[in-house]
């Protein structure tokens, strides 16, 4: 375990996002406010700040601000690190968070120096925002999601022999797989958390939707498909994890020595920390390059802000649209035979003033820890 001490938590307890654990910048408040959510607070209002600035002509202020708000963004992720890396100890997280930082600051460099097609990024981050953060901050709309995942993760599991019923988590929600302890091979179980629901992965394709230019009709089928898969994906992985854990599908030495030497934590977390870490966050990727796929079929529209983020991870331009057949610009309009045969395939960025930027903005990660 790590070194950091944590206040004591009943057995198999959940750690959530900020409210227990140990004392990381994630943990640490201005009053009663958990930094971090101080932090995203600033970054989400200086995003729709700059969309509403946008909105009424003054651009050269809406760049400004925005690259403001995503130096502010940056900042948020560089406080989570000590709790991705320590507490979940999930290494994809804590390289996207600490990759997240200097990616946002070029963000705001991109804009400063006067790249206009960034606004776009960030008036979807803003919507991405205000999208999760009322999960966050409204408790009867969290503890509605977080017991309904909680009790269609049961189904999932009713439907394959293992019906543990639920209770009430350290979390104060009836979230928790109640299985008898004794007779588990861990002796650990799972509950549902914020985290759990998927709501980070539809706030990003929510707030990319949002952001674009497109028809009603096209918006909504786009949105209707993302959500709707996310929902039954993460249904599953919740049920994988959920049964995996506690009945130790993974607790094969090999597996239990990396984990124990390597990670830091006990030997039977092993399950909990190889489904959840590796197998169903590798999963998870694969799964929203298959919904982006799908929902840039329907919204193409979206491949502009997605081209944004290719640059920044790249360094080089991609034309999307003609990589994927489409004669739709990012605009909403038709593209012209000429501009199909002028931006075929990818152009090499050199010596321009301006770029792209990559969104930093997570996907679900999960915070359904072991019990």
């Amino acid at each position: 375990m790590p070194a950091l001490s944590a206040p004591p938590v009943p057995s198999g307890a959940v750690i959530d996002l900020v409210t227990t654990g140990p004392a990381t910048l994630a943990a640490m408040s201005i009053g009663s406010i958990p930094l971090s959510d101080s932090i995203i607070w600033i970054a989400i209002t200086a995003f729709v700040v700059a969309m509403v600035l946008e909105w009424y002509g003054n651009v050269d202020l809406a760049r400004y601000v925005a690259a403001g708000a995503w130096v502010v963004f940056g900042v948020f992720w560089l406080t989570m690190v000590p709790h991705y890396y320590l507490e979940v100890k999930s290494p994809i997280e804590t390289l996207l968070t600490l990759a997240a930082l200097p990616l946002c600051a070029y963000t705001g460099y991109l804009l400063v120096r006067g790249r206009e097609s960034l606004l776009l990024l960030s008036k979807a981050v803003a919507f991405m925002g205000l999208i999760y953060l009322p999960v966050e901050t409204i408790p009867f709309v969290r503890t509605w999601l977080i017991e309904t995942t909680a009790a269609q993760t049961h189904f999932g599991m009713e439907l394959l022999g293992h019906s543990p019923g639920i209770e009430e988590g350290a979390n104060g929600y009836q979230s928790r797989f109640a299985f008898d302890l004794d007779e588990t091979v861990t002796g650990r179980t799972t509950y549902i958390v914020t985290s759990c629901t998927g709501i980070g992965s539809m706030a990003i394709f929510g707030g990319l939707i949002a952001a674009v230019r497109g028809s009603i009709k096209r918006k909504a089928v786009a949105f209707t498909l993302a959500i709707g898969i996310i929902w039954i994906l993460n249904l599953a992985r919740n049920v994988f994890i959920g049964l995996a854990s506690p009945w130790g599908w993974f607790q094969q030495d090999p597996l239990v020595y990396v984990v124990t030497e390597f990670m830091g934590a006990p030997a039977n977390q092993t399950s909990y920390i190889v489904a959840h870490n590796f197998i169903a966050q590798s999963l998870s990727i694969i799964a929203l390059l298959g919904i982006t796929y799908l929902v840039l079929r329907i919204l193409p529209e979206v491949v502009e802000p997605l081209e944004d983020v290719l640059y920044i991870l790249t360094g080089t331009e991609y034309d999307l649209a003609d990589a994927l057949g489409q004669d739709v610009r990012a605009d909403g309009g038709e593209r012209s035979p000429s501009e199909r045969r002028s931006n075929g395939g990818t152009t090499a960025s050199a010596g321009a003033s301006e770029g792209d930027a990559g969104s930093s903005a997570s996907g679900d990660s999960d915070h359904k820890i072991e019990q």
